[in-house]
Order: C-alpha cells, then sequence, then structure tokens
C-alpha cells in the first residue's frame, strides 16, 4: 500500500509538472501557425516559436529527470549558478504565457552574488511560481496584471527570490495549507505543484513562504545559499 500510495504520488507530480512545459509547445505551435498563415508571414517569429518549442521540449525531458531524483529521495546537484541568469531563462521559457494573457512583466535583479544550486530543480521552481502567479490574474478584469520577479541578497549567506502578483489576493484560511500535497483551489488543479517546490527549495537548504500583497495580489517568495568555495 505504502508504494502504491508512493506511485499516485509520482504520477500526480509528473501530470501537473509536465502539463505545463506541453501547453507552452501548444502555444508556440500556435503562434507560429498564425504568423505563417499572415499574408505576408513573419518567419522570424516563426523561427522564436520553433526555437521555444525546442527549449520546452528540452525542458519536459528535464523536469522528468528532476522528478525521478526526488523519487530517489536524491537531493539537488549543486554547482555554482548565477540566480539571475537562471531567472531570465525561466522568464523567456514564460514569455508565450504573459503575452498570451496580457500580463505585464518588471523585473528587479540585483544579486550580484552566485548561489549554490541544481539548475533545473531552480528553474521547476520559478517557472511554476510564475505559472501560478498568471492563473491567479486571469480572473481580474478591473485592473491590468502584473507580475514582479525580483531577486536579491537577504542576509550575507542567502539570496531572496520573490514573484509577486496582482492577482485575486490570498485567503489567509488558505495560506496555511497551500503547500500541503494534494490542496488545491483550482478546479483542475492537483495540489501538488508547490508542494514540490517546497521540497525543492528545502533541499536546498532554502525556505519557501507566501504573503498577501496590498491592495491585491499575493507575493512568494524563497531563499537559495549563496555560494561557498570548497
Amino acid at each position: 500500500m505504502q508504494r502504491l500510495t508512493t506511485m499516485g504520488e509520482l504520477t500526480a507530480s509528473i501530470a501537473h509538472e509536465i502539463n505545463q512545459p506541453l501547453a507552452a509547445i501548444v502555444t508556440q505551435r500556435e503562434a507560429a501557425l498564425r504568423f505563417l498563415t499572415r499574408d505576408k508571414p513573419d518567419l522570424e517569429e516563426v523561427r522564436d516559436a520553433l526555437s521555444s518549442i525546442t527549449q520546452d521540449g528540452v525542458r519536459a525531458g528535464e523536469v522528468i529527470r528532476g522528478l525521478r531524483a526526488l523519487a530517489r529521495k536524491s537531493g539537488p546537484q549543486p554547482t555554482r549558478l548565477d540566480i539571475d541568469d537562471v531567472i531570465r531563462q525561466v522568464l523567456v521559457l514564460a514569455r508565450g504565457e504573459l503575452l498570451r494573457h496580457n500580463v505585464v512583466l518588471h523585473t528587479d535583479l540585483a544579486v550580484g552574488e552566485p548561489v549554490m544550486g541544481d539548475r533545473v530543480q531552480l528553474q521547476q521552481v520559478l517557472l511554476n511560481l510564475i505559472m501560478n502567479g498568471v492563473e491567479a490574474m486571469r480572473g481580474v478584469t478591473k485592473r491590468a496584471g502584473e507580475l514582479t520577479v525580483s531577486s536579491t541578497l537577504a542576509e550575507p549567506d542567502s539570496v531572496l527570490v520573490s514573484v509577486k502578483d496582482t492577482g485575486t489576493g490570498l485567503d489567509p484560511s488558505v495560506a496555511e495549507h497551500m503547500f500541503q500535497p494534494f490542496f488545491t483551489t483550482k478546479p483542475d488543479g492537483l495540489g501538488m505543484g508547490l508542494a514540490i517546490c517546497r521540497s525543492i527549495v528545502e533541499a536546498h537548504g532554502g525556505r519557501l513562504w507566501v504573503s498577501p500583497c496590498a491592495p491585491h495580489g499575493a507575493d512568494v517568495r524563497f531563499t537559495v545559499p549563496v555560494w561557498a568555495e570548497p
């Protein structure tokens, strides 16, 4: 029974995480077709869309490898990383979704210190938080949807990354449960994304939490340790 439960959790995790790059592939394919069917096809945009499809396909494979590592309970493979570079790469991957939902993106990346982390796993965390922010703003029509991604040196030995949205906000009664496995407020959600994110961040020696924003939205933050020379 324990093995079956573990397999069920892993299946739900894969279904949740793999859906993001697959959805991005479909979005980029539709964009490429629109550019091709114009009176004057925009081949440069088509090339960009095809390049994004390739990147999303590669990312899908990386997500599966990362989840398999989590299933084996092996820790992250830490290397010296530029966290701002990791954030920029994820924002490129999320560009299609941001444009599709008319989300205005703001960035404030100013760490200046390398961090110690697993690139694929941290990309997985960032993309999940960004997609959650976009999802939270889908039902908002009376104000612009804005997503702010920032990084800063929080303490001498850690970096703080923030993903802030102007969505529907955070219900205090929900906040205490949102990192629990299989808890979700989405009709089609599996409730695994944030639980996986917290596991990854904690395996890196950091922490993940969420706070309400005034007057609207939520701010999800996590820390990553600064690179320490061996």
